[in-house]
């Protein structure tokens, strides 16, 4: 036990070495971590890594997806709604179906229901990828969205299909109608069970005396109950934590007081930056290890089939994205998008964006050494190689030339943002005219006798900020009426939020401050 923690601690501080190392060469962070965990792996004395698919579906698979999930502004998932649910069913259900279809050709041994478990596995792009990459380009903010929000959505629909492809290839049939039906309920149930916990845990945040403290370990159980439930009565988990995480993410404000808040954003990004960069690593690591499992199929056959699916699924995915956009032209006709003339630049781009990663790992893992006949899976070693090729492959090779593509096409912002020190101008701009229209509206009064509120009023009108003595009366109506202020701010911050200019991470960053203003001056009321 003892050595197995030390293994583990040597390997965090190696992540920690790697994304550093990835900084500095400004690579994104996923690629560096699995080539460095395939060379680790590569090494002789290190001990071999087997991947229990119990630990990454039920301990790194949830929380993932409810951070994802928390940090999705809901006003670009609205607004790229009819693309994101394209890319996240129908493309993926295309995808699944290309490659059962040509893996049953390529591959000896393999049937129809095969391809389909193998499509299903490696159909889903992976998000912290993708977003790692287009964060450090200059991407469009659209193409960021759609990206993140085909993520939430696309586990869901690949885990659905690999569900029933392996029910197939264990039970030896397949019916059509019976699984489009199962399908629809266990998509309508897990939403809806996702919903049902986030109400639960809505009610305990909102009615409950919980600490700051109590907030945060709530919410850190919230993605395994709402995974857990949803598995039990046989739904999508995925959607549920999904769900769950959305509906508790907008009613943040409602359910979570500044503290709560500042805490929570500090584990969260914390406990998803370990998990993420512990996952990509072990990726890496556990490589050696599935190709000692290939058995009788030989090393070189496993690579060639491996690289041939990672071709198709590319050219697929890019031929998917252009069909979407050809559709999206000729329905505009006919309805209202949010753009009728997408070009093919963009949907080339969110094509080539589309390298795989921790959902297909997690997939590939979970398929069992026998089946219910007690029949070996014979085939099962052979998947997992290929799973592994093209998480290497997409992520490596269209990782590293994703900014180059992104140089290259020069996509301009149709939706021409203001920049970020436009955005923040308005901002403090807006937020500044709110606060003095309570100061100099609802509480002139006050701010007449007080000095400490004319201060505050004189810091808001100009900008400048004084240090100044005060009693302990008037500090008391300073912070009544400044903590009222902020919550003005906030306010504004939301209305704001409105406006199709404004990015929603700017937003969130004035929000983070003005949550830091009110620890800093509870933190000084209470000194007193």
């Amino acid at each position: 036990m003892q050595h197995f923690f030390i293994f583990y601690i040597l390997l965090i501080f190696i992540i920690l070495s790697l994304v550093m190392l990835a900084s500095k060469l400004r690579i994104a962070y996923p690629i560096v971590l699995v080539l460095g965990g395939l060379a680790l792996g590569l090494v002789p004395a290190m001990p071999a890594v087997q991947l229990n698919p119990e630990v990454v579906f039920i301990i790194f698979l949830p929380p993932l997806l409810y951070e994802a999930a928390w940090n999705t502004s809901w006003k670009e998932l609205w607004r790229w709604r009819r693309v994101v649910s394209s890319f996240a069913v129908i493309i993926v259900l295309v995808t699944a179906l290309i490659v059962a279809l040509v893996s049953t050709r390529l591959i000896p041994g393999f049937g129809l229901a095969l391809g389909f478990l193998l499509g299903a596995i490696v159909s889903p792009p992976d998000a912290v990828s993708a977003s790692a990459i287009l964060r450090n380009t200059k991407a469009p903010r659209r193409m960021l969205s759609i990206v993140e929000g085909e993520s939430l959505l696309n586990d869901a629909s690949s885990l659905i299909i690999f569900r029933f492809a392996l029910i197939a290839v264990d039970s030896g049939h397949f019916v059509l109608h019976e699984a489009a039906l199962s399908f629809v309920t266990v998509i309508a149930g897990g939403i809806l069970c996702g919903v049902a916990i986030g109400l639960i845990y809505y009610v305990a945040y909102r009615f409950l005396p919980t600490t700051a403290h109590m907030d945060v370990v709530l919410s850190l159980t919230a993605p395994y109950v709402m995974y857990l439930a949803a598995e039990s009565f046989h739904v999508s988990g995925v959607l549920a934590v999904v769900s769950g995480g959305l509906f508790l993410s907008s009613r943040s404000e409602e359910i979570l007081n500044y503290r709560s808040r500042l805490e929570s954003t500090n584990v969260w990004s914390m406990l998803g930056f370990v998990l993420n960069g512990l996952v990509f690593m072990l990726i890496g690591l556990a490589l050696p290890d599935v190709v000692r499992q290939l058995g009788p199929v030989s090393l070189g056959k496993a690579i060639w089939y491996g690289l041939l699916i990672s071709l198709l699924l590319i050219v697929s995915r890019i031929l998917c994205t252009l069909g979407a956009a050809v559709f999206t032209v000729f329905i505009s006709r006919y309805i209202t998008t949010a753009d009728n003339r997408p070009g093919w630049k963009a949907p080339l781009a969110l094509g080539w964006a589309g390298m795989r990663g921790v959902v297909s790992l997690a997939a590939a893992l979970s398929l069992p050494l026998a089946l219910s006949n007690g029949r070996p899976f014979e085939e099962r070693s052979l998947i997992l190689f290929i799973t592994f090729v093209v998480i290497l492959v997409t992520l490596v090779f269209q990782g590293l030339t994703l900014p180059l593509l992104l140089r290259w096409l020069n996509l301009d912002d149709p939706d021409k943002m203001l920049s970020s020190r436009e955005q923040e101008a308005l901002i403090r701009k807006r937020i500044g005219a709110r606060g003095l229209a309570l100061l100099e509206g609802q509480h002139a009064a006050i701010v007449a006798g007080n000095e400490a509120l004319q201060r505050l009023q004189a810091k808001l009108a100009a900008d400048r900020d004084h240090d100044g003595k005060y009693d302990k009366e008037a500090h008391r109506a300073y912070q009544q009426v400044y903590f009222q202020l902020l919550q003005e701010k906030r306010r504004e911050l939301h209305d704001i939020n409105k406006d199709i200019r404004i990015d929603e991470d700017i937003i969130r960053k004035y929000l983070r401050i003005l949550d830091l203003e009110e620890e800093e001056n509870r933190s000084r009321f209470e000194d007193d």
